[in-house]
């Protein structure tokens, strides 16, 4: 491709996202394909010549945009967003040219210097005090998985990465119920062990660690010959909206020694709103916190803040430095590949950098808010209507319910979400609280307005409806 057609299909491109953005509302949410229906429009051996651009858009239209679940759609009510505000999807072309691989200082020191600032105008605006330290993972996921493995080096002594975990003691980390898959996968990748991952359960309104049973079974493993390593705690839990007490699991784990590391991956984002973070309270004692402006904040994904109140342990947990990688001369600096599990990294800044000062806080506080307030309003709604049960309570922007009268209400909410999804105008997702099929709701699409939720409450009552055994 020459300079004349990359310039002829990047502007193609380019109008086409925004002509597609436009017609987002017009789109059903879910892809209504089938399995296998697009892998059957594929060729099953790969072009051996080149192929003309103008056949590749057209295939690009007309087989895969069909299988796309449309995350931008304003009536996306099911996971918690992936956000891509338009400013961010500007920025990433700029990143996406650019292609910089930017692991080092010297291999992009803009990347660097503007990760280290936009990173801390992140740390005040969600109000956790000086001395966090920032750094941009791909996801909470590979955050997450950093801060077990600090945990797991602080607990041996520094000696888990060099001599292994046969022969040391046994490990063991605490978190409740309710907290999110990628912390058993962190568990499983850093070798400790699915059986030593120690669920405690849950309690109260807002569904948080129970600390009591925390710290007894800090005791009873201590006393068992176990090694407690760590405490993972939730704030806005992906199921319901979680929140752990974080002031009192941080107080248990000083009393033992124990890193706590805060997963804050969605609700994080709001904690910009001082009026929210009162669900955090104590936050500022954990040890590392991790938030996705890629989810509620409107950074393109991939892209999450993680906060440490030590730099130096991650460091010392993860840095490796091979001759190729060192940069000489140049005292202090930062290589941000030593603080992240992969040593490739995108420039993630500039989303940010780009958002944060189109948007300023003001303008994303009050997407946030409008968000909370839209989403406890169909909550009343429901809660009003008939045959509608409300089985959590907003927690943010997220609540969950159930529609009665049939006689396997498990069943028939299954039945239903799908029904919902089926229509196409909305998207949902259910989930199990207390062992029990219950739907979930959660306002957050970046340009959703009132009048999507008012669409929510429409579908889902023609929808529960028309359901047998509905009434």
């Amino acid at each position: 491709m020459n300079g004349t057609d990359f310039a002829e299909w990047s502007r193609k491109a380019a109008d086409w996202g925004v002509a597609y953005r436009a017609s987002l509302r017009d789109r059903p949410v879910r892809a209504q394909t089938a399995p296998g229906e697009i892998a059957a429009r594929l060729p099953m051996q790969p072009p051996q010549t080149g192929e003309d651009m103008d056949a590749i858009f057209a295939d690009f239209e007309h087989i895969i945009l069909p299988g796309m679940t449309h995350w931008q759609h304003p009536r996306f009510f099911a996971y918690f967003p992936a956000n891509a505000a338009p400013v961010s999807v500007v920025a990433e072309y700029l990143v996406t040219a650019m292609a910089a691989q930017c692991m080092l200082w010297q291999t992009s020191p803009a990347a660097t210097e503007l990760e280290t600032r936009v990173l801390d105008w992140l740390r005040q605006a969600i109000g956790l005090p000086e001395g966090f330290a920032g750094v941009i993972q791909d996801s909470a996921s590979s955050a997450t998985l950093s801060a077990v493995l600090v945990m797991r080096e602080r607990a041996l002594d520094w000696n888990g990465n060099k001599a292994g975990l046969s022969g040391n003691p046994q490990l063991r980390i605490y978190s409740s119920d309710q907290v999110h898959t990628s912390i058993d996968r962190a568990i499983w990748v850093s070798g400790i062990g699915e059986n030593n991952l120690v669920r405690i359960p849950a309690r109260g309104a807002l569904r948080g660690m129970d600390c009591d049973a925390l710290e007894a079974a800090i005791v009873k493993d201590t006393e068992a010959g176990y090694v407690p390593a760590g405490i993972i705690a939730c704030t806005g839990g992906t199921s319901t909206g979680a929140c752990d007490n974080i002031a009192d699991v941080v107080r248990i784990a000083h009393r033992h020694g124990l890193y706590v590391h805060v997963d804050a991956a969605w609700a994080g984002s709001a904690m910009i709103c001082e009026e929210f973070r009162h669900l955090w309270a104590g936050v500022e004692e954990a040890d590392s916190v991790v938030f996705n402006p890629h989810k509620w904040l409107g950074a393109q994904f991939d892209c999450s803040a993680h906060f440490i109140r030590n730099p130096a342990d991650l460091v010392r947990t993860l840095a490796i430095q091979p001759e190729y990688l060192k940069t000489h001369g140049r005292d202090g600096i930062i290589n941000y590949s030593e603080w992240t599990v992969p040593l490739g990294r995108r420039f993630r800044a500039l989303k940010l950098w780009f958002l944060l000062r189109f948007h300023g806080l003001d303008g994303l506080r009050t997407m946030i808010r409008n968000h909370v307030d839209w989403s406890a309003k169909l909550c009343k709604r429901l809660r009003a209507g008939d045959n509608f049960e409300i089985v959590t309570e907003p927690a943010f922007s997220l609540f969950s319910f159930r529609h009665l009268g049939a006689k396997d209400l498990d069943a028939h909410n299954r039945a239903l979400v799908n029904a919902i999804n089926d229509d196409g105008r909305i998207y949902l997702t259910q989930t199990r609280v207390d062992g029990r099929v219950a739907i979930r709701f959660q306002a957050g699409q970046f340009e959703m307005t009132e009048s999507d939720v008012d669409t929510a409450f429409d579908v889902i009552s023609e929808v529960a409806a028309r359901m047998p055994n509905a009434g």
